[in-house]
């Protein structure tokens, strides 16, 4: 059945907002204009007055794994920039996405295009420009933006990258590999932080594959089994479906990727298998980066050929983006995917701790799920494999870092799935054959009972952190739709929302490079739960969007008789080495989710008479606010309620930065919640300067919601350099700069370069004169670097070395054809040079051009002519003067250099 997801114009959604109140329980028409793009550039980009992008710097870039700069020509390819709405887009985007799945709602199950959503919640025109003109301005090449506007693309040198914002992109050896990344947080032009989350990375840690490999398998053996397609179908209980023709048909699925695959794999283990011939469709994105290492190959050949297992008639899409040392290759195939609506349901099994990621990574992949909640796709992300110690590697022994979750995952936009694993040792008879099917490899006789997944050192005949990943969001507040039986009152986003096997015990079977592979993970359960999900879509005729909603809303139901399509797993738990986890338990719990599901009953429950959530909403009337140090600042913040929601409602700040207060009055309000509050913020007189992003949270009744607010920290003193920039001489030298400051401002003046260097007084208050010293420039060509004083760039200026060029000659060496010399050529580094000679029997035979210091060989012919010969030798601006008796013999002059 073709998608629905484009039948839905534009321009019909519009019509419904306008005529709507996104608000849900009112009944005020909307202003289109507050969910339209304004301008929010309101002053002119100067590149001198700039903001922090506060936690934007990998953990993992720390001084004592510095292995130096990062080669200046060096490129960095496909960094991206995050673009952040406004509150009032916001606000209005979750509106949006609560009415899309409230079957009571005209926007019930209305799609937006890529096109419609960026026109409506991406930034302005005016804005896109300013900000890609700055990039452009900057040296960097900027690709086409996408239609959503959540990302701007972009390329250059790590030169460019350091001059633009302001920070140095450096090496770091950390756990035996080298990797890229900005060594403080970068900066840019405060007129764009209006718009600018912040740059999504500019490092090459990478996300991790959620994935274990196993060894080449034994079908059915003692106590150990592996999952063809055919067991968990079984298990699962999927072949009802597949008898009513409910397998795909029609449907796709988007795989996310870094790595290219071989298709004769996926050929190999559907044929292998008994499944129908279907090859998944390969999207370049950007350049090939071909099969980067087994690991990456096989966690995309588990991901294509499992989707594809489970919605076995549905067409694969699998989208290859190549890493970049600022930017990982899974970052970019997301959001190829989600730019170009590429699917209604997406699967994605990469990981990295929500604590690791920083704040524009964070911002980023919300975003981008937003969005794709919002065009109707169902995203799947897998929970991760250590456990509660999300940060920590899965093959770690014992975890050091803490508990953390999946930050690709925890978006409420999309859905988190954790790992199960089967309890059938003690009996296995009881659920396996004793043989497989030739045609299918299957064995599994009936569902198995299950408990959380736990193979980590802690459990008898486990290794390393093993486990399925869960735990509370310490970025995000629990959606509405995140209710029921063991759901945490802890006013956080739970993950993981479902589970499925993902054990080393009875692992997934894969093929890879023709062989037969066992392999463990919730990168394993993610696919496949992304099958379950088309065949839900295929059913239903239509995108579904955002499965949590139904999903949570179904274990309602069956907690009160509804069909049964969760098997509620109350064993395990994933605690691991280092870290208590959480115990499976009666209900949702934060190892399991809501459980593993009957495939059958999920999908002929599936749409069964949603009802609405009671839920509330938090808007503020501006989405930053500027404070001066040592005074105060307001603004207004709305509560709305909706969908029956009757409590008291408490605001809180959120966790405030060192010297920042923030007060709400009235700091609650009573039942039904409805109402609005002024914030007061007091920044102290001390306070750093930067833009800090709150959290704002309003809770009541069980139910949480966030708003951001951007709080520039302005100073209350006034600076000014004289003069604002200096040139210096190639040579060493000394000189310094006047600093005007207001009457007991203090003031710090810190080198960002290691050959410009403070030599007098680094910190003072008031007036002050800051002195310095410049290295002498060893280079050809000029430099340019900055001294950061009271936050103010004093930029300077150092000229060239220029090209100089000294000459040596060799000793020849003699035979009875003539002989062999060289010149050695000495200069500054980058400085070219070329040799040549003018006469036939003098030959250059290597080193006829050259950068910086060289060699210059050549050869001269025996004389045969019975007379003298005269010919010259050009080298680096010099002439040697070579005379050729008739014996053979010959005379070199002393080189002379040329005007």
């Amino acid at each position: 059945m073709r998608d629905r997801a484009h039948t839905a114009s534009f321009v019909g959604i519009v019509a419904t907002i306008c005529l709507l109140d996104l608000s849900l329980g009112a009944q005020t028409p909307l202003d289109l204009r507050r969910v339209q793009p304004m301008d929010r550039i309101t002053r002119s980009v100067n590149d001198m007055v700039r903001v922090t992008l506060s936690g934007n710097r990998h953990p993992m870039a720390r001084p004592e794994f510095d292995a130096g700069a990062a080669a200046p020509d060096s490129r960095v390819e496909r960094m991206m920039l995050a673009l952040r709405r406004d509150a009032d887009q916001q606000q209005a985007l979750e509106n949006l996405l609560e009415a899309q799945q409230d079957a009571k709602s005209p926007l019930y199950h209305q799609w937006l295009t890529p096109e419609s959503f960026g026109r409506t919640f991406g930034i302005s025109d005016h804005d896109l420009n300013n900000v890609v003109g700055w990039l452009e301005a900057n040296g960097f090449t900027v690709e086409p933006v996408s239609e959503g506007r959540t990302v701007v693309i972009f390329s250059g040198t790590v030169a460019k990258a350091n001059a633009a914002f302001r920070t140095e992109i450096r090496r770091y050896q950390v756990d035996g590999e080298v990797h890229h990344a900005n060594a403080s947080d970068p900066q840019i032009p405060r007129a764009l932080a209006p718009v600018v989350g912040g740059v999504v990375s500019l490092h090459d840690f990478r996300t991790k594959p959620m994935h274990a490999l196993g060894v080449s398998p034994e079908f059915t053996n003692g106590t150990s089994h592996y999952l063809a397609p055919a067991d968990f179908a079984t298990t699962y209980n999927l072949n009802p479906l597949y008898g009513s023709s409910t397998d795909g048909t029609g449907q796709s699925i988007a795989v996310v990727g870094r790595t290219n695959i071989l298709l004769a794999d996926v050929a190999t283990f559907r044929s292998r298998m008994g499944l129908p011939a279907k090859n998944p469709t390969v999207i370049l994105n950007g350049p090939d980066p071909g099969v980067v290492s087994q690991g990456e190959q096989m966690e995309a050949e588990l991901d294509t050929e499992w989707s594809g297992a489970v919605a076995k008639n549905a067409a694969i899409k699998f989208v290859v983006s190549a890493s970049t040392n600022a930017t990982d290759g899974v970052d970019l195939s997301a959001q190829y995917i989600v730019n170009h609506n590429l699917a209604p349901v997406v699967t994605l099994s990469f990981g990295n701790c929500e604590a690791a990621m920083g704040a524009a990574e964070n911002q980023f992949w919300n975003s981008l799920w937003q969005q794709a909640a919002a065009q109707g796709m169902s995203v799947f992300v897998a929970s991760g494999d250590s456990g509660a110690a999300g940060c920590d590697s899965a093959s770690a022994n014992t975890a050091v870092y803490g508990r953390g979750v999946n930050g690709l995952c925890s978006s409420p936009s999309s859905t988190c799935v954790g790992g199960t694993e089967f309890a059938d040792t003690t009996n296995p008879a009881l659920y396996w054959s004793s043989t497989s099917n030739s045609g299918t490899m299957g064995s599994a006789l009936t569902y198995i009972p299950e408990a959380a997944w736990n193979e980590s050192g802690t459990v008898a005949g486990g290794s390393g952190l093993w486990s399925t990943g869960g735990g509370a969001s310490i970025v995000y507040s629990k959606p509405a739709w995140q209710a029921g039986a063991g759901v945490p009152a802890d006013g956080r986003r739970d993950v993981p929302d479902v589970a499925l096997s993902a054990a080393g015990h009875d692992a997934y079977l894969v093929t890879m490079n023709g062989g037969l592979y066992a392999v463990a993970g919730t990168s394993a359960a993610t696919p496949s739960f992304a099958g379950l999900m088309a065949l839900v879509v295929q059913r239903q005729g239509a995108r579904q969007g955002n499965a949590n909603a139904a999903l949570y809303t179904l274990a309602s139901r069956q907690a009160s008789g509804g069909s049964a399509v969760f098997h509620d797993i109350t064993a395990g738990n994933n605690s691991v080495g280092g870290i208590t986890g959480f115990s499976a338990a009666v209900g949702y719990d934060l190892a399991t989710g809501l459980g593993s599901v009957d495939g059958n009953q999920l999908v002929n429950a599936w749409g069964s008479g949603a009802t609405p959530i009671p839920s509330l909403q938090l808007s503020g009337s501006v989405a930053a606010v500027p404070v001066t140090q040592g005074k105060n600042a307001t603004s207004a913040w709305t509560v709305s309620v909706s969908g029956g929601f009757k409590s008291a409602v408490t605001l809180s700040p959120g966790t405030l930065p060192t010297g920042l207060t923030a007060t709400f009055a009235p700091a609650s309000l009573v039942s039904p919640g409805s109402g609005t509050s002024t914030l007061t913020l007091t920044a102290a007189p001390n306070i750093a300067l930067g833009t800090y992003n709150l959290i704002l949270t309003a809770s009541g009744g069980g139910v949480s919601k966030t708003a951001p607010l951007a709080v520039t920290v302005v100073s209350s003193c006034v600076y000014s350099l004289n003069p604002t920039a200096a040139s210096e001489p190639a040579t060493a030298a000394n000189d310094s700069v006047a600093l005007t400051a207001t009457t007991g401002c203090p003031w710090t003046a810190v080198s960002n370069f290691n050959w410009i260097t403070v030599t007098g007084v680094a910190s003072g208050s008031g007036n002050g004169k800051i002195s310095y010293s410049v290295a002498a420039n060893s280079g050809s060509t000029a430099r340019s670097g900055w001294l950061t004083i009271a936050g103010l760039t004093f930029t300077v200026n150092q000229t060239g070395s220029g090209c100089t060029y000294r000459i040596a000659i060799g000793s020849p060496s003699w035979s009875n054809t003539g002989f062999t010399d060289t010149v050695a050529v000495t200069s500054p580094t980058g400085c070219s040079w070329t040799a040549a000679s003018n006469v036939s029997w003098m030959t250059i035979k290597s080193g006829a051009s050259g950068l910086g210091n060289g060699t210059v060989a050549f050869s001269i012919a025996n004389n045969t002519t019975g007379k003298t010969e005269t010919g010259t030798l050009l080298v680096a601006g010099y002439t040697i003067t070579v005379t050729l008796g008739v014996t053979g013999s010959a005379e070199i002059g002393e080189p002379i250099q040329l005007p």
